[in-house]
């Protein structure tokens, strides 16, 4: 798997020949560090200038997918003109877009109940944090203990079983991250392809990500011949063909297309 800058004449010459590039991101991890706490992390000045530049070119079209809620990552980034995507891609917004999965919307009520539950089985364990994010939720444990992380994921299961045993929803895992949404056919994948039909200009999609959420949208970007970035150590799996070590070399590939 090719390290991005070292092969970058390639990809700078797809990127020329291609009248219009849909360029996506993913935020923590990849535009942004992973940071202790969800609410700690945040763009550098340099990073958010030159999404600003990028976002401003004809030559581009920009966006965000991210699992955090819609209205955080866009706070965010701060950035006009982008296309944003928040949970998963359960919810859109941009210019021209906007889009909430309706079934995910129907689904508010048993999330809010699973956050409740989850509020009371994880009770007591230190450095839990759950996130309600509307459509779907997360449970970051980064800051708990190691000898506890274990009862915290067997506290986890055991609380939102019976949602998932419905059939309503599903869980996954990231980074130090555990999840529930809504147990439809939709992930990053989805919301992706939905992007590429709505910009059918963009002849070229690069997507950039760093977790296991992402490996959806790094097959179908590859699937459509795009390019696909995985944010990482070069041991790490992936689907991606491409991949940088770092957010710091996410933002220098970021200053390199807004050069071309």
């Amino acid at each position: 798997m090719p390290h991005l800058l070292s092969v970058w004449p390639s990809i700078a010459r797809r990127v020329r020949d291609a009248e219009k590039t849909l360029v996506l991101f993913d935020f923590d991890g990849t535009l942004a560090p992973i940071a202790e706490r969800p609410e700690l992390a945040a763009l550098s000045l340099r990073t958010r200038g030159l999404l600003t530049n990028l976002s401003q070119r004809e030559k581009y079209i920009a966006g965000v997918i991210s699992g955090r809620g819609l209205e955080d990552v866009t706070s965010r980034v701060d950035v006009a003109g982008m296309i944003f995507a928040g949970n998963h891609g359960f919810e859109i917004s941009g210019p021209g877009v906007s889009f909430v999965h309706p079934a995910a919307g129907q689904m508010r009520e048993t999330q809010k109940r699973a956050v409740k539950d989850l509020e009371e089985a994880l009770s007591g364990l230190p450095g839990v944090i759950i996130e309600d994010k509307g459509l779907t939720l997360s449970v970051h444990y980064r800051l708990t203990p190691e000898d506890l992380m274990a009862e915290v994921q067997r506290r986890f299961n055991d609380s939102v079983m019976p949602h998932v045993l419905s059939g309503r929803l599903r869980t996954t895992a990231g980074k130090m991250v555990l999840e529930v949404r809504p147990n439809l056919d939709w992930d990053k994948g989805k919301a992706v392809a939905m992007l590429q039909e709505m910009c059918p200009e963009a002849a070229l999609t690069m997507f950039f990500g760093d977790d296991v959420t992402d490996e959806d949208g790094f097959a179908v970007v590859q699937e459509g011949n795009g390019i696909a970035v995985f944010v990482g150590a070069a041991r790490l799996p992936t689907r991606a063909l491409h991949r940088v070590d770092s957010p710091a070399e996410v933002t220098e590939a970021l200053g390199l297309l807004v050069q071309l």
